[in-house]
């Protein structure tokens, strides 16, 4: 009887653990209808050089921060881009975005809200990011393993969406990637992501990332994604019936052209 009695309590008090974890429906914030990230896939625009820099232009760059081996990697990259030899890992048409980038992607974005988990949906994709809310821990060192878009878990401080997220493949492998800049991390990054509407039609998104192999500071990063018209629908993205990436030997993407055809000067 005092083992079961035990065992009783124990589960009570998980349950109210969990329970004090997770909102009521009611208490959570309105995140209904569909979203678009605002300004273009830079993943910093407050650091870009130049300003009016787009991701995957020439010469284009941020300003993480990075130490002295992981800038040189960066600045590799940048070169890379020059000449087009910097392989977007997406453009296979089945690998996803991954966390950070998730949040930084064009076309749309849905959220689905409730007290035990938050679930972010890209169009882009594939691209889906769960944040479990309802109390449970990360699981055993044992058990985790390194994921595009890793583990994540969260809690909400009124109407802020607080959630941290660990166990992230970064570029180890050669196909994570942050942006188009040639931005990458390691499997060490980790981020604290706190999301919260400022306005009716926005939700704002501020992402400390820490990286013990690749930075000398943490990394702020805020993006902010404006609400659409009612009615705006969020459809499949099915990369394959559309790539338009081969990539040639020397690896130089390319862009066909309605004949199928590149539409590149190929130099290899």
């Amino acid at each position: 009887m005092r083992r079961l009695y035990t065992l009783v309590m124990a589960a009570v008090i998980i349950s109210s653990s969990a329970q004090a974890q997770s909102p009521s429906p009611q208490a959570l914030p309105d995140w209904s209808g569909v979203w678009a990230m605002q300004g273009n896939t830079v993943f910093d625009r407050a650091s870009v050089q130049p300003q009016t820099g787009r991701a995957g232009e020439a010469g284009v760059r941020e300003s993480p921060p990075y130490n002295a081996e992981w800038e040189a990697i960066y600045r590799k990259n940048i070169e890379r881009v020059k000449t087009g030899a910097f392989p977007d890992p997406v453009s296979t048409c089945g690998t996803p975005h991954g966390f950070p980038r998730i949040m930084n992607v064009p076309d749309v974005y849905e959220f689905a809200v409730t007290p035990q988990a938050t679930w972010i949906l890209a169009e882009n994709g594939p691209g889906v990011l769960r944040v479990y809310t309802d109390g449970r821990s990360y699981p055993a060192k044992e058990d985790l393993w390194p994921t595009y878009t890793g583990a994540s878990l969260g809690r909400w401080e009124g109407d802020t969406l607080v959630f941290t997220t660990i166990s992230l493949k970064g570029s180890k492998d050669d196909d994570v990637i942050v942006d188009r800049t040639g931005i990458v991390l390691s499997d060490a990054s980790r981020a604290t992501t706190r999301m919260r509407k400022i306005d009716a039609e926005t939700i704002e998104a501020q992402m400390v990332i820490e990286d013990p192999k690749a930075f000398k500071a943490p990394w702020t990063v805020t993006k902010r994604y404006k609400k659409q018209p009612a009615g705006t629908w969020a459809w499949d993205y099915a990369c394959a019936e559309n790539n338009r990436n081969p990539i040639t030997g020397s690896g130089k993407t390319l862009t066909l052209g309605p004949d199928g055809k590149p539409l590149d000067k190929v130099v290899d």
